[in-house]
């Protein structure tokens, strides 16, 4: 059951779910680098300051879900 079970798993977890947690802090949508495709979610990041890419270390920008998941992916 081995490598059945761990395929199992991984589709099991990639599936789409409409749960997004308790909805206590909803994402407005995330930072991205489009020079190197990184993202990182507006909740988390500290400040009010826009982050440094992690891969070239420029200043990343903020781009709006629009989406009705809240999801800025």
């Amino acid at each position: 059951m081995g490598l059945f079970g761990t395929l199992v798993e991984t589709l099991q977890a990639s599936t789409q779910s409409t749960n997004r947690g308790d909805g206590t802090r909803e994402s407005k949508g995330a930072y991205w680098c489009h020079d190197c495709s990184e993202r990182i979610l507006d909740l988390d990041v500290d400040g009010a300051d826009p982050p440094s890419c992690p891969a070239c270390g420029d200043e990343m920008e903020f781009e709006r879900s629009t989406g009705s998941t809240g999801c800025a992916c």
